[in-house]
């Protein structure tokens, strides 16, 4: 499923990740927002990076997904999964099930999708950095944007998600209508295949809310 989403491998998607986490908004953030929309939302795909980015990316470890055998294996034999299951086989089924007109399985089924997952995913980038509210940090610029969580699937409860990113739910509302990423989770967890869930529990988001937050954004919303 991830390799159907063109953003290169588990491995290199949670180090950049991490990366952005450790040193958000600085030059080794790989999509500082300080240096612009764009840049933020796709720029920093299509410009040399920041030497710093390389200098402290060097310092991130991701030995225990690498340990993994299934994303070592994912990793290894990436563009290969990516031409199977991002592009022949959505390319496929239209055309064989729905006699869809090849070509057009291929533009639309293949390229249009995976041309609108990553706008959206660059969202959380760009928009989630830009606007929204701050009820739990105001020192940080992700922000809570109500309005993209539907199309981000529950990704841009971002200020929370900056302020305790170790809560798999990435947001504290408990609503799956807003957080289709959290069900999913949960759904795996039901079966045996997510575990070592953590939350954070309401004392220590009472206690960062105090520390630089604002209470009466949180109720407002």
């Amino acid at each position: 499923m991830q390799s159907m989403t063109f953003q290169k491998s588990v491995i290199w998607w949670c180090l950049t990740h991490r990366r952005h986490h450790k040193y958000s908004d600085t030059d080794a953030d790989p999509h500082n927002i300080h240096r612009g929309f764009f840049f933020a939302h796709v720029g920093w795909m299509l410009r040399k990076k920041h030497p710093e980015v390389g200098l402290k990316g060097r310092t991130i470890d991701v030995s225990d997904l690498a340990n993994d055998p299934v994303l070592a294996f994912q990793h290894r034999y990436y563009m290969w999964l990516v031409l199977v299951f991002c592009y022949i086989i959505p390319t496929v089924i239209p055309w064989y099930f729905w006699d869809e007109a090849m070509i057009n399985a291929f533009f639309v089924a293949g390229n249009l999708r995976v041309l609108f997952t990553l706008h959206v995913t660059f969202l959380v980038n760009s928009a989630a950095h830009t606007f929204g509210y701050k009820p739990y940090d105001r020192s940080i610029s992700p922000g809570e944007v109500w309005s993209l969580s539907f199309l981000t699937v529950g990704e841009t409860w971002h200020n929370y998600h900056h302020s305790f990113p170790w809560d798999y739910k990435t947001s504290e509302y408990g609503s799956y209508s807003t957080n289709l990423t959290a069900a999913f989770i949960d759904l795996m967890a039901k079966i045996g295949w997510a575990y070592d869930l953590r939350t954070a529990s309401p004392a220590v988001i009472e206690g960062r809310i105090g520390k630089g937050g604002d209470e009466a954004l949180r109720r407002r919303y």
